[in-house]
């Protein structure tokens, strides 16, 4: 119930559209109903149909369940089924194409052998036969054609995780297709094989240790932090297990983001400490730890730091194409000019990043792995996030208008010398 509500919040389905389902231990099949409003289901609308074919519930189950029963029977590793009808998957589907997961580490990890299952008619025996088949490939994530998309994971949460970023996935290579056709590029960039090898490489672990008790100023930033988060996953700012978040407590001490929870969900005690004795015990930090580090280490004057894959920016990054923030003067006073930062930088030797982010630079591109952003501030960060998605969204649909006009160096200058822009 929770995870069809956040998937109606998110706009990922509709009143009608879409099902999820969970196979438990006795082999009995928890679907969500037919025909009852996915915004507003409770608890007692699940439906459950036993093993031996009963149904237990107050409403008829799915209509889609023959897939779900289809899929089960196939890949017994699966215990959780999303299926819905988000608007770039239902493009890929109705172009009768999917999206490439090499695009990012994260897609490629978490999305795993996309497929692609030829249409046969909603609810029949015969669509659940074609989705199957498609899942014995070893697909996890499977675009149907003419109708949405299905992914399965080994829980609910891992389901989830796996069409949130299916989703983001294909959403971003529609913004950056657009990207290459408005300014005539050679096209998307993928990574390769050995650039995936080289995201594993994020420096050496840290060393636990234990922490004094925490001040008042830490409890603060700890749910100031835990907000922000959370803000930026409802406004598709952030997805729930990416990305990573962080608050300077002291001069070589700083707070950021675990690694593997789910960010909507995050708690003020889930936050870790790192400082220069280790990560505190018990807690795993976000893998951008050390990237985090750096720039702290280097830039004195940075008191928050933002990892993120907003859709539109991260377009930017998977493309040639410049993100020139001389739009309108709210833009350029938050971001000056946005820095691109080469793929696999920040991995390894993070302190090559901090050369090109500072207070006075405090956006930048990573290539073919979204955006990082520096602030005085969590909200001064959080802010510049969501201009920066605004710009680039606006530039996109100015493309889609006609020429785009840019402020001119002299506006440029007198925005520097009313706004003290160094």
């Amino acid at each position: 119930m929770r995870t069809m509500d956040r998937i109606y919040r998110y706009r990922m389905t509709t009143t009608s559209g879409g099902n999820l389902s969970i196979r438990d231990d006795n082999g009995d099949i928890w679907i969500s109903p037919a025909r009852v409003d996915k915004g507003n289901l409770t608890p007692k609308d699940i439906v459950c149909v036993r093993a031996d074919g009963t149904v237990d519930g107050l409403h008829p189950p799915s209509s889609e369940f023959p897939f779900h029963k289809a899929i089960y029977a196939a890949r017994p590793d699966i215990r959780a089924i999303v299926h819905a009808h988000p608007v770039a998957l239902v493009a890929f589907s109705i172009c009768r194409s999917t999206p490439n997961p090499r695009l990012f580490h994260q897609a490629f990890r978490v999305c795993r052998k996309v497929g692609f299952a030829p249409y046969a008619c909603p609810g029949s025996d015969a669509l659940g036969e074609s989705i199957a088949k498609t899942f014995t490939q070893g697909c996890d994530s499977v675009i149907l054609e003419n109708h949405g998309v299905v992914v399965g994971g080994d829980s609910m949460a891992d389901a989830f995780q796996r069409f949130e970023t299916f989703e983001f996935l294909g959403k971003t290579l529609v913004k950056a297709n657009r990207l290459v056709k408005a300014y005539d590029l050679p096209g998307i960039r993928y990574l390769k094989d050995e650039d995936f090898a080289q995201a594993l490489d994020r420096g050496a672990p840290f060393e636990s240790y234990d922490p004094p008790a925490p001040t008042a100023r830490e409890q603060e930033l700890r749910k100031e932090l835990c907000e922000f988060v959370k803000r930026g996953c409802r406004q598709r700012l952030l997805i729930s297990t990416e990305g990573s978040f962080s608050a300077r407590v002291c001069k070589d001490t700083f707070l950021v983001t675990p690694t593997g929870k789910d960010r909507e969900h995050l708690r003020a005690e889930d936050i870790v400490l790192v400082s220069a004795n280790g990560r505190e015990t018990g807690k795993m930090p976000s893998t951008a730890a050390r990237a985090h580090q750096a720039i702290y280490e280097r830039h004195p004057g940075v008191q928050s730091i933002v990892f993120a894959h907003p859709i539109v920016a991260t377009a930017f990054s998977v493309t040639d194409s410049n993100l020139d923030v001389r739009t309108i003067p709210e833009s350029y006073v938050f971001l000056y000019d946005v820095q691109r930062v080469p793929y696999g930088l920040h991995y390894g030797d993070a302190s090559k990043l901090a050369s090109y982010v500072s207070e006075s630079a405090p956006t930048a591109l990573l290539e073919n792995d979204g955006v990082v952003i520096t602030g005085k501030t969590i909200l001064d960060a959080f802010d510049r996030l969501e201009v920066l998605e605004s710009t680039a969204e606006a530039v996109i649909d100015g493309n889609a208008i006609g020429d785009i006009s840019t402020m001119p160096d002299a506006v440029i200058d007198e925005l520097c010398a009313a706004f003290n822009l160094g």
